[in-house]
């Protein structure tokens, strides 16, 4: 399927939930401070809706606990604007209609008072039209769609550092900066029918093709592919130096145990979303496979950046491991960029003074600080990841860089 015809099916969906929202009820969710200046005693209630079950179950889980690491926190000290908060928490099954049914749900019928936003494109796509039209602010922490920020939505702000055709930029201008002895000569772009992974990947062979990097295979393959053998089997025969593979968990998982199934074993592999699961990408292709291999990162337990030593010491203690998954830090930084607001307007009434404060304001969080354009697409550049001796490192850029960055993959343990 070309770019062009996934994209108008992009359009085409969040369009139907556009219609789906004018069945619904305008109007933000339940007053929280109290009448007459009196601070009220209720919890303050939060809605999210995430696919806890269906093809994004994985980070849709991690973004869950990354959630309840941020309530568990900040309750242990007192609370939001000294209340109590309380997370309602749907499951969207990974279905955009489910998540519009969801949010009109959370706003209508369970009267939150804040909105937090779900995982992926696909999903905050049609989420943040529901909470646009009912004016209320939708912090997303994975949803890094061009798309998303081309509809002139004043309520919707995105938590991670850069826009999905952004977050390859500094792999790109890496691997273009290599001597041409050393840089590879082709590349081959395997991606899943996204709104979040295809703009990766366009924009990470706009910066290579003019460097020299041939295209030798292109391929653009649907969400509920399980079998790959075809797209690698085309990809071995067209013998790239590299595989940009546009991914998100299950299929990133099952592209690379077919790699290896094939003995397709390319010098350089870049792939999106699926390695920065931790433990759970070690489990998927075995931990001697992870070796080389390169990914965009928004997240490093080991970032020395305001609250999160803190973050992933509670994180270990609720879950039982310190291998935090990149979504459960992106979710844990969406809340952060929530409090930060809330706390600065000193009140959760006023979602447009909300807005106001975050679109001029810059929020320290655990990913680093974060700020916004116009649109809520932030200002900042992706850190770069490399699995190396079981281990995930950043390694680039070099200020935030734990170990120097290897060329090569060497599945089977070979370093």
């Amino acid at each position: 399927m070309s770019q062009l015809s996934t994209r108008r099916g992009w359009k085409a969906a969040a369009l139907g939930g556009a219609l789906v929202l004018a069945l619904a009820a305008c109007g933000g969710g339940s007053s929280g401070d109290g009448d007459g200046g009196e601070q009220s005693s209720e919890p303050i209630k939060i809605g999210t809706s995430l696919p806890l079950t269906g093809e994004f179950s994985q980070p849709g889980q991690a973004a869950k606990e990354g959630y309840e690491v941020w309530q568990k926190m900040i309750n242990d000290e007192g609370g939001l604007l000294g209340r109590q908060v309380e997370l309602v928490v749907k499951d969207d099954a990974s279905n955009q209609n489910t998540i519009v049914a969801d949010y009109n749900a959370l706003i209508s019928q369970d009267k939150v008072d804040l909105l937090l936003g779900t995982f992926s494109s696909l999903l905050n796509l049609p989420a943040s039209s529901v909470a646009e039209r009912n004016q209320m602010l939708y912090v997303e922490p994975a949803g890094g769609s061009p798309e998303i920020f081309s509809r002139g939505y004043q309520y919707l702000f995105f938590a991670q550092q850069a826009t999905a055709d952004k977050q390859g930029k500094v792999f790109a201008e890496w691997v273009a900066s290599l001597p041409e002895d050393q840089r590879p000569k082709t590349a081959a772009y395997p991606t899943l029918d996204d709104p979040f992974a295809g703009p990766v990947v366009d924009g990470i062979r706009a910066m290579l093709e003019p460097a020299g990097v041939e295209t030798v295979y292109q391929e653009t393959y649907a969400i509920d592919t399980k079998n790959f053998d075809t797209i690698v089997n085309a990809m071995k025969n067209a013998d790239p130096d590299l595989v940009v593979n546009g991914a998100q968990f299950e299929d990133g998982i099952g592209m690379t145990r077919s790699m290896l199934k094939a003995g397709f074993t390319p010098d350089m592999f870049f792939q999106t979303n699926a390695p920065s699961f931790g433990d759970q990408f070690t489990e998927g292709i075995g931990e001697e496979n992870t070796e080389g291999i390169i990914y965009a990162v928004s997240h490093s337990p080991e970032a020395d950046t305001p609250g999160n030593a803190e973050f992933v010491k509670k994180y270990e203690e609720m879950f039982g491991t310190s291998a935090v998954p990149e979504d459960a830090a992106d979710a844990f930084a969406a809340a952060q960029v929530l409090q930060a607001a809330v706390e600065a307007v000193g009140s959760i009434d006023d979602q447009q003074a909300l807005a106001d404060w975050l679109h001029a304001n810059e929020v320290e969080t655990i990913l680093g600080p974060l700020s916004w354009d116009e649109t809520g697409a932030p200002q900042g550049e992706f850190l770069i990841g490399q699995w190396q001796d079981g281990k995930a490192e950043i390694v680039l850029p070099e200020d935030a860089a734990t170990a120097e960055i290897e060329a090569g993959w060497s599945p089977g343990g070979a370093g």
